[in-house]
């Protein structure tokens, strides 16, 4: 066997574990994270009471809950460590208790008066559990006990899922080494009848990108292209408090009427925290906060999106020099890391509408959008 093949099936098998630890953990099941100080941990989100009572009784130890350090800070009205990517609070047992549970890892939820004493425990393998719940477009809130020595394969042989916790922080870069070509099928659309749509999937994953293409890019030197996150409310419902669909149908009508261009559809909503998370984040903005805000608060990124995946999909039909359509600065850094020429930006505004003001607003100021 090559190297390279040797690499692939890794990759492979990687994604495969890590893509049903996560789907596990959606459906409140227990996944093994395994590595020099394995836990067995569950989605805070789904987990149910008969869930934790499982994971104290099947561990042995006391019960954690992994948070993002913004979220650990609200709750503990404390700073967190420096730098800290996650962190564990001990519970007392009288915290154990679902809809607790609830109000500690979701600011949306009804919030109870919690006057136990909490605090900050070792666990150096947080991050990557915070990781598995986000890859499940999950809360980022994880309820763990530590598995003695031995145990982890005991359990693994009851069919619960073991993923290696070093897997699964290097997600980022082999969800775009497994990313493959499913199908293209010609499909005509208003206004722009010469297109096609391509379908990428990676290795054990539901998730779908699309490619938009229109003519024949391939033969273009340089031909317009737009990486647009799906948006179910701006795309489809044509909402107003953002301007995805005006981009998305935008865009199509800028490529049509300049002969040929690729739209990558990426399945990474709401910057990449999912439709729920996203709708979450909305009644946070109501309640104040902005778009960058909300997500922190909720435990995310200021942005998820993993752009790599639609310059290897570029890469795969062939395409290696573009130019841009965007407003965005790190689409510009991300095509040119995976090596995907810009030779020019093309701005894509449109006007605020009334509603959205304050979102274009913080793109500008918050996240470097290019708006002027």
């Amino acid at each position: 066997m090559s190297a390279d093949h040797a690499t692939a099936e890794r990759v492979r098998s990687s994604l495969r574990q890590i893509h049903r630890g996560a789907s596990d953990l959606r459906r409140g099941v227990p996944v093994i994270l395994s590595g020099p100080s394995p836990l067995l941990i569950m989605a805070a989100e789904t987990a149910g009471t008969g869930g934790l009572e499982e994971l104290e009784s099947v561990s042995g130890s006391e019960i954690v809950l992994i948070l993002a350090p913004a979220r650990a800070a609200a709750i503990l009205r404390a700073p967190m460590p420096a730098h800290a990517d996650a962190v564990a609070v001990t519970l007392p047992s009288s915290l154990r208790k679902i809809d607790v549970f609830q109000t500690l890892v979701d600011p949306t939820a009804a919030q109870l008066p919690v006057r136990e004493t909490m605090k900050l425990a070792a666990e150096p393998a947080a991050a990557a559990a915070l990781r598995l719940a986000k890859i499940g477009r999950l809360l980022p809130a994880v309820v763990a006990a530590a598995l003695p020595e031995g145990s982890a394969t005991r359990l693994a042989g009851h069919g619960i899922i073991e993923v290696p916790a070093s897997e699964v922080l290097d997600y980022a870069s082999d969800e775009v080494a497994g990313l493959r070509q499913i199908v293209s099928a010609h499909v005509p659309l208003n206004g722009a009848p010469d297109s096609r749509v391509v379908a990428f999937r990676t290795e054990g994953s539901a998730i779908e990108h699309l490619a938009i293409v229109i003519g024949r890019p391939q033969d273009r030197a340089a031909p317009l292209v737009r990486v647009h996150s799906e948006c179910f409310t701006g795309d489809l419902l044509g909402s107003l408090r953002c301007d995805c669909g005006e981009q998305l149908r935008g865009a199509i009508a800028r490529m049509a009427e300049d002969g040929a261009g690729v739209l990558l559809y990426l399945a990474q909503e709401g910057r990449g925290i999912g439709l729920i998370n996203k709708l979450r984040a909305y009644e946070l903005q109501d309640r104040g906060l902005d778009t960058m805000d909300a997500n922190r608060v909720l435990g995310w990124g200021a942005d998820e999106r993993n752009f790599l995946v639609g310059a290897a999909m570029l890469q795969n039909m062939g395409i290696r020099r573009v130019r841009l359509l965007t407003n965005n600065p790190d689409k510009l850094e991300a095509m040119e890391a995976c090596g995907i020429e810009v030779a020019g930006r093309e701005p894509h505004l449109f006007a605020a509408n009334g509603v959205n003001d304050e979102y274009l607003a913080t793109k500008a100021s918050r996240f470097g959008h290019m708006l002027d």
